[in-house]
């Protein structure tokens, strides 16, 4: 069992420090908002530390799951960063979707100051989280993924190693690339056959047992079809998401035709007031 610290408890991070305790881990957490890092130590046990430095001192495996690229850098790299007050041959995980150059940026100031950086995107979304079997993509070295892959899959059904640092961040990238234009084919099939007077239910039934299933249409497409959209991955999220994308074609010169125009799509069902909504509220702007 690891000595580890969790920062973030987010509605992903709170549920993965859980699954590292219940593992017999010995967690410390660290949350923005102390009140909810003492409420995860009454509910899990192990300690709430009041700043990262302070969380990731004494610690094996330090991971964070945190909101964006400014957020990761502030509790990692600040006067009070998780950076400050971790020490040689220990291991920094970091679960953020965030940019591919902020985990080599990340991955070098780790190796400078004699640790080590993983960059391990996640995906699954908040079930996957509460229920421990997050998909996760990891970027870094070889030799320190072995040391902490034991320890990811105390909340992970599957881990694997991608290449160098950045190498997760990118392979997140492709995940919700396949993912924008899934869910918007998925919203308008449902849009068409709720126009032809079809029984959708019956209808995703059967298609969802040949060439067009997915995972999309098997959580999402009859919830999508009742005007459901409570389902955790917020619209919000995945426009952050996208931007990384859109961001990282401009520099390799990647063409993401559909990608683009689902981001706007997106960008209209935050107008119709659904930045809380789920991905699958594509079909919201269709219907309206």
């Amino acid at each position: 069992m690891a000595k580890v610290a969790f920062l973030g408890l987010g509605v992903m991070g709170y549920p993965m420090a859980r699954h590292l305790a219940s593992k017999g881990h010995e967690v410390t957490v660290y949350n923005r908002t102390a009140a909810k890092a003492e409420k995860w130590v009454s509910e899990n046990g192990g300690r709430s530390a009041a700043t990262p430095r302070e969380a990731a001192r004494g610690q094996e495996i330090v991971f964070a799951c945190v909101g964006n690229d400014d957020d990761l850098r502030q509790v990692t790299l600040g006067a009070d960063g998780a950076f400050q007050g971790m020490g040689k041959g220990t291991i920094f995980v970091d679960h953020t979707t965030a940019s591919a150059e902020v985990a080599r940026e990340l991955y070098a100031a780790a190796k400078d100051k004699g640790f080590a950086f993983i960059d391990a995107p996640v995906s699954g979304g908040q079930a996957g989280a509460e229920n421990g079997v997050l998909t996760v993509m990891c970027g870094g070295d070889a030799d320190v993924y072995a040391k902490a892959e034991p320890v990811i899959m105390s909340f992970a059904r599957a881990s694997r190693l991608l290449g160098a640092a950045g190498s997760g961040q990118l392979t997140k990238m492709i995940n919700q690339i396949c993912i924008a234009g899934l869910v918007q084919g998925l919203a308008e099939g449902v849009h068409f056959g709720k126009k032809a007077g079809l029984d959708i239910e019956a209808v995703l039934d059967v298609i969802s047992k040949g060439a067009a299933g997915s995972w999309q249409m098997e959580n999402r497409g009859k919830t999508m079809n009742q005007g459901k959209f409570d389902f955790g991955f917020a619209v919000d999220w995945m426009r952050k998401d996208l931007s990384i994308v859109l961001g990282e074609a401009r520099k390799n010169g990647a063409s993401l035709p559909v990608t683009a125009l689902v981001d706007q799509f997106y960008a209209d069902v935050q107008k119709m007031g659904g930045r809380r909504w789920d991905t699958s509220s594509l079909i919201a702007r269709l219907d309206k």
